[in-house]
């Protein structure tokens, strides 16, 4: 698992900040852009960047509400994993892991990606046989990906209560040894600084008010803070408010908006030295480089726009926690927090056109929109740049909903939603 000492910690941590101050600039917009981005975050600054990039799309603005990468960007529990059932979506989730193992060589800057694998615990024999279907799928895509007993389980995680006698029963696991996490708000940073060095303008503090459009087509965007922007094409990637935007447009998406709950510890010595999940208790844990322990629990059964933390939520999710862990029964939580995810009813994201012409749309990524990023942003630049759809993006369509052609990832991936 990587490592790295304090002072490659602090030295990172002043070069965050120098960059940051770099990126916070606002140029002076332009009126007319050949691609807008709605979205500052990690899918939509990944876009720009490869709009600069690989297609040479350089007069490109990203429009956002807030500041880069302070929406689900910083607020989630920076899981990198593909091992996913279906194929268009394991595709998907590979192409994204792909990335994610250059991605520091490629932006010049260490995002922290550290591949210290991914275990899906399973605690029933229906876990099992699920489990072993899934791994099953992941190795006929070429997905690193194993079926592991309640011993080999132990051998990984020996702080992990693994007798027979527990609440939750360990039977088994699967386990992608290419997993593992990445410094969220590095993410961003990365996207950003490099974005910026290529062209691209990053406006802040600039929410789009309602969209221009004209005889079916977008046209561009309107703001509060610069009024109108115009456009050639317009990609929407704002998580948790994609159905907003939509409705601007005068559709509709078939997406529900949940906060979802997760939290940190104080920091404690390094005990955990992998990712260990389990969709039977939703509940995921895994340690920082500065020693938190980040842990993920489920949605709220309400719909909301609120970031914020849902105790009764984190609640259930940390008996669960102590009950694979009772190491940990007595360190402190030091924060947590709640993102917004749009949730498709088949657990996939949409990747889309839209009836607007001009317009694209992606959104709807659940819980799995960090691990994403690279993909995402990688296959939504190409779809916007040439104004068709990368082949990886066509099964996300959200046309789909009509024809039945669904790719249900519901629960089958590990992850409840």
């Amino acid at each position: 698992m990587q490592r790295y000492s304090a002072l490659g910690l602090v030295t990172q941590a002043v070069r965050h900040n120098e960059n940051w101050q770099r990126v916070w600039r606002n140029p002076t917009p332009k009126k007319h852009y050949d691609i807008i981005v709605v979205g500052g975050g990690g899918h939509g600054l990944a876009t720009a960047y490869y709009l600069a990039k690989l297609h040479g799309v350089t007069n490109v603005a990203v429009v956002e509400k807030g500041y880069l990468g302070g929406g689900n960007t910083g607020r989630n529990t920076t899981i990198v994993r593909s091992n996913y059932l279906w194929d268009e979506a394991a595709h998907l989730y590979e192409h994204a892991m792909k990335l994610w193992e250059g991605l520091s060589q490629d932006l010049n800057y260490n995002v922290m990606f550290s591949q210290r694998g991914v275990l899906n615990l399973g605690h029933t024999l229906q876990d099992m046989r699920d489990i072993q279907r899934r791994v099953n799928a992941n190795r006929l895509n070429g997905i690193d990906s194993e079926v592991l007993d309640t011993k080999q389980v132990q051998e990984l995680v020996p702080i992990m209560d693994c007798s027979a006698n527990s609440r939750y029963p360990i039977l088994g696991a699967s386990w992608q040894p290419r997993a593992g996490v990445a410094r969220h708000d590095a993410v961003a940073w990365g996207y950003a600084r490099a974005a910026d060095a290529l062209g691209v303008d990053l406006l802040q503090q600039t929410e789009v008010v309602d969209m221009i459009i004209e005889e079916g087509a977008v046209k561009g965007v309107r703001t509060e803070r610069y009024g109108d922007l115009y456009a050639d094409r317009v990609g929407c990637v704002v998580a948790g408010n994609s159905g907003v935007l939509a409705k601007m447009a005068g559709f509709k998406l078939p997406l529900e908006s949940h906060p979802l709950q997760a939290l940190v510890s104080q920091p404690i010595k390094p005990v955990l030295d992998t990712v260990v999940m389990s969709n039977h208790v939703h509940g995921y844990v895994s340690q920082s480089d500065k020693g938190d322990l980040v842990i993920g629990a489920g949605i709220d059964s309400y719909n909301g726009y609120g970031q914020r933390g849902s105790f009764p939520t984190i609640e259930h999710t940390l008996q669960a926690i102590i009950e694979l862990f009772p190491i940990f029964s007595r360190v402190r939580m030091n924060r947590q927090w709640g993102g917004i995810v749009d949730t498709c009813p088949d657990a996939c994201p949409i990747i889309s056109k839209t009836p607007v012409r001009n317009l694209f749309f992606n959104c709807g990524w659940g819980t799995g929109g960090f691990k994403a990023t690279t993909g995402s942003g990688h296959v939504f630049a190409a779809s916007l740049a040439k104004g068709e759809m990368h082949p990886l993006a066509e099964p996300f369509s959200m046309f789909r909903f009509h024809s039945g052609a669904l790719v249900d990832e519901h629960g089958a991936a590990g992850v409840a939603h």
